[in-house]
């Protein structure tokens, strides 16, 4: 049975360097208009052919968004948008709207089109409609569970994607309206606020004596504010039904999101695939342990074994669990134009600072490849070589003393106090 593809969220350049680089076999990624991410870096014109062109270089693939519910105005630039998509030679549009579907063949039919979850398909049926009008792949809905999509599989021969991890959003297949009634900012095309993630307290003055099994505390109640998705526990369940893609979400994520997320499933999914269940079993327990390391909500299977019940929604809080702050990242020496210094008693590398830190904190190096390590600052200059006791401006470029060499794309993250 061969591999699923691992699809990883690309919201800007360096996300998409480093997707790659921690092992996606493709990235998607938003241009400037058009998608439901308005808020991520996304990428202009120039921007995007450089991506399509290292991606590619890579021999990898990459997806861009087109998945707003269109109005009326948005086909006046719709058509040259899309042609440009395939002038680009992206590998795939991912679309929801069956007007813009309509258009993408009219004006770019060498432009191949994946379904957005956002188009809410749920049965073998709806599948196969899509694909009678020329959709390569669907990704499913969310909603499914694991014998739904089992079931989808077994009538349905085209390609087929799944989300694996990340955000889930209250509403049916992340069509929601809350954005737009309490803020103004449509969800549906690109400018969700979250107001799912903001404390309420329930009122219903007409029910008196109706008592409403919720939570709450002094702030008001969560009620809206599911758990992230984790499917990693249940890849075994997942690898007999031959989904031909899995997708992280998380393109307004940060690069310590992608790297990590990206690390544990592209090892997982190569033990399980190439090794075997028993193996996967033996270092799940570790991987666990680094999905845990990035900013989340509570994970759960989502609807995987059914309708999630309270136990997968926070009804006390909205905040993430933050168990390690991202520092800082390894810049190569072409980014520091040759200022990277070797001697030969002591390893010096650059990096760029992404929060605080200072002599004598242990930092932990999360590496594309191989396990991560750890070392104590000991010694840190900024750039015109002034010896530094702490690193506090942001996007500052630090020399370092390192017991060992950083490789390329490396992170580096400290344990929050009570964890160390």
């Amino acid at each position: 049975m061969k591999k699923p593809e691992l699809l990883a969220p690309a919201g800007d350049m360096e996300k998409l360097k480093y997707a790659l680089a921690y092992g996606a076999d493709a990235v998607y990624m938003g241009g400037q208009a058009f998608g439901l991410r308005a808020y991520a870096g996304n990428f202009g014109w120039a921007e995007m052919e450089q991506a399509v062109s290292w991606t590619h270089g890579l021999g990898k693939k990459l997806y861009v968004t087109v998945n707003i519910f269109a109005h009326e105005p948005d086909f006046a630039e719709l058509p040259s948008y899309l042609k440009h998509l395939e002038e680009l030679k992206v590998d795939a549009a991912i679309v929801s709207d069956p007007g813009v579907i309509m258009m993408a063949k009219e004006v770019a039919p060498r432009l191949p089109l994946h379904l957005s979850t956002q188009a809410n398909n749920t049965n073998s049926y709806s599948v196969r409609f899509w694909m009678n009008q020329g959709i390569e792949r669907v990704v499913l809905a969310r909603e499914l569970t694991l014998q739904e999509m089992n079931d989808v599989r077994a009538k349905v021969d085209g390609g087929l994607e799944i989300f694996i991890h990340g955000a889930m959003c209250m509403s049916y297949s992340g069509r929601c309206l809350l954005s737009n009634y309490l803020t103004g900012r449509d969800a549906n095309r690109g400018e969700c606020t979250q107001p799912c993630r903001w404390g309420y307290a329930l009122v219903e003055e007409k029910r008196p004596g109706i008592a409403f099994p919720i939570e709450e505390d002094e702030r008001g109640t969560y009620v809206f504010n599911s758990h992230d998705l984790c499917l990693l526990p249940h890849l075994p369940l997942l690898k007999p039904i031959d989904i031909d893609s899995y997708k992280i979400e998380g393109r307004m994520k940060s690069v310590q999101y992608v790297a990590s997320t990206v690390k544990v499933y592209r090892e997982a999914i190569d033990t399980l695939w190439v090794q075997g269940e028993e193996a996967f079993r033996e270092k799940l327990p570790q991987w666990l342990e680094e999905m845990d390391k990035v900013s989340h909500r509570d994970y759960s299977p989502g609807f995987l074994f059914g309708k999630p019940g309270a136990s997968s929604h926070n009804l006390v809080s909205s905040h993430y669990v933050r168990d390690y702050d991202f520092v800082g990242v390894h810049l190569s020496e072409e980014k520091m134009a040759g200022q990277i210094i070797k001697t030969p008693d002591e390893t010096i590398s650059w990096v760029e600072q992404r929060n605080n830190f200072k002599i004598g904190e242990v930092l932990e190096v999360l590496t594309p490849q191989g396990e991560c390590w750890s070392f104590e600052v000991k010694e840190m200059w900024d750039i015109e070589g002034v010896p530094m006791e702490v690193a506090r401006h942001a996007q500052q470029k630090i020399r370092m003393t390192v017991p060992r060499e950083i490789l390329p794309y490396s992170i580096l993250r400290r344990a929050k106090s009570e964890k160390k």
